[in-house]
């Protein structure tokens, strides 16, 4: 999956993308809220190799799209795999501290939520957010998604229990 946008190009991700998004990453505070530890030196081909596998969209395999700016610089990361029900992905987005509240993540996820709606013939698109995170929160509204639930402390994530939201869309929510 490619697509353009006004500002930017979302594509799967090539080799030479490594060191941005290790920068993305690295950041502490970009992972506070993600499933994952930030990566280290020692593990950042690892976990970029991951990125370079999910190439394709499929039923078993999770797709995860670079987002570049014109300069040719990754500045986030998209990635989409299917639920277990029918027709539905689950979208999950990060994007580099240093390009906060200039509009990209919402440009971004706009157009992948158009391009995965018409590409994929979804019934919807849904995402569940670390309710602490609000920045995340704006963006799903902002894209038209809406609030559908609120679960107090169903996950266990570092060394915590966290709150988590559900977002959802259908083709007619779309902006």
């Amino acid at each position: 999956m490619n697509f353009t946008t006004e500002r930017l190009t979302v594509r799967p991700f090539l080799k030479q993308d490594i060191e941005d998004v290790y920068t993305i990453y690295k950041d502490e505070l970009t992972c506070k809220y993600l499933l994952h530890e930030h990566w280290t030196s020692e593990n950042k081909e690892m976990e970029f190799e991951k990125k370079l596998e999910n190439s394709t969209l499929s039923k078993n395999n999770a797709l995860s799209l670079a987002v570049v700016t014109s300069s040719s610089k990754t500045i986030g990361d998209l990635s989409i795999w299917y639920t277990s029900m029918k027709d539905t992905v689950e979208v999950g987005y990060c994007f580099s501290k240093d390009e906060n509240g200039k509009g990209y993540a919402t440009e971004a996820m706009n157009g992948l939520a158009n391009q995965l709606f018409a590409d994929f013939q979804l019934h919807r698109i849904q995402a569940t957010l670390d309710a602490r995170n609000t920045a995340s929160k704006k963006v799903c509204e902002r894209i038209g998604m809406r609030q559908e639930a609120y679960f107090v402390q169903d996950y266990w994530s570092k060394n915590e229990w966290t709150d988590s939201i559900v977002f959802g869309m259908l083709l007619s929510d779309l902006k």
